[in-house]
């Protein structure tokens, strides 16, 4: 790839900072170890254990309910609060696919809105101008880590009779107004995949302040029962193993210190970054706390091929490593192909990159990442 438009075209010799970076230790291995002694692997003591801390860390009087996947949180929960054909849930489309995956799999329809220009999260106005007397709920994404407007969301739900979902597969830690993500919706989801704020090698946690809600999930995620061999819905095996729980308990008595570790990562780069040419930094909300799953800049006015050379400089030239989350609106997959007026969901997937801000990186990576932007930018302002 011809990356002169952004760099000098020098490679990079040393270690590359990468761009997401899971952090698994002696404790983890140390509880994967225990499980396993114990001849107990699949869903148990851990699991239980893990949902019950999981709610008192993140989500303070939910209830929880662990899954295999983040995906899985999505589509039990779906199912679970009656989502099903015929039904129109509107998510936005510049998001991983599973948001959309987990409304299409329950035979409902995703409807896409457009996003917020400066948070990237799903546009209020925009959803209003796409409810219809189909619609069922509202799907927000936290994403990067900063909650979306759920204040403006409820509003809605409340004029139109409608539900809201979240999804926090993002957003560990992070809250709106004071209130965590997690604890607004019928149902959240989170993920635990390994690149996630907190992981538990794979696997994902509703929440929910519904007991109804809370036991059709637990039989949803279990062949349909509580009681073996007493099934009482059809169901699927979508359980969190013990060795996943057990890695996930530990994660969760380090998460806090390292959320607080990406929020003073973000902060350096804010400084580092402000004034540099053609680089916007992220908007955090007023009432929104951002926890920093991405550190996501925009390259304004750059085409997605402009983006990509930005990105293919950084990592040849500086050992910087950086990722484009999302380069193709849901909407436009091949599993979806629906028609909309999405302009600044279109505008984002040309010019977001998405930097290093994980707690691993110390002063002299965060400098690195500041002086690597700052060159390649440079470098494409005046080519």
């Amino acid at each position: 790839m011809d990356i002169s438009r952004w760099g000098n075209g020098m490679a990079f010799e040393g270690m590359d900072i990468p761009v997401a970076k899971p952090l698994i230790g002696d404790r983890e291995r140390e509880a994967v170890d225990r499980v396993l002694a114990s001849g107990m692997v699949a869903q148990g003591p851990e699991v239980a254990a893990f949902e019950q801390e999981f709610s008192d860390v993140l989500v303070p009087g939910s209830l929880s309910v662990a899954v295999n996947s983040g995906t899985s949180a999505l589509h039990l929960g779906l199912l679970a609060a009656g989502i099903g054909p015929g039904d129109e849930v509107i998510v936005p489309a510049f998001t991983f696919a599973a948001t959309a995956n987990s409304v299409a799999l329950t035979g409902a329809a995703p409807v896409f809105a457009d996003i917020d220009s400066a948070t990237f999260c799903l546009d209020p106005e925009a959803t209003a101008a796409v409810i219809t007397d189909r619609t069922r709920a509202i799907m927000p994404v936290h994403l990067y880590g900063q909650a979306a407007n759920m204040t403006a969301f409820q509003q809605l739900a409340d004029e139109h009779a409608l539900l809201i979902m979240e999804d926090a597969a993002q957003a560990h830690g992070s809250s709106w107004a004071g209130k965590p993500v997690g604890s607004f919706g019928t149902f959240s989801a989170f993920s635990l995949y390994p690149t996630k704020n907190m992981t538990s090698g794979e696997g994902g946690m509703v929440t929910t302040s519904d007991e109804g809600i809370a036991r059709t999930i637990r039989l949803l995620r279990n062949q349909g029962m509580e009681k073996q061999y007493q099934n009482e819905v059809a169901g699927l095996n979508n359980r969190m193993t013990d060795i996943h729980a057990a890695i996930g308990r530990v994660q969760l008595t380090k998460i806090l210190e390292w959320t607080a570790r990406r929020q003073s990562n973000a902060e350096t780069l804010d400084a580092g970054l402000v004034n540099v040419d053609g680089v916007k930094t992220p908007v955090v909300a007023d009432e929104a706390t951002h926890v920093y799953h991405q550190y996501t800049v925009r390259l304004t006015g750059a085409s997605a091929s402009d983006r990509d050379d930005f990105i293919s400089a950084l990592r040849t030239e500086h050992g910087v490593g950086a990722g484009v989350y999302y380069p193709i609106p849901v909407n436009e997959l091949e599993s979806f192909r629906v028609e909309a007026d999405l302009p600044q969901t279109t505008l984002a997937t040309h010019e977001v990159v998405s930097l290093p801000v994980h707690p691993s990186l110390e002063q002299a990576d965060l400098d690195r990442i500041v002086m690597a932007v700052s060159a390649v930018a440079g470098a494409g302002a005046s080519a």
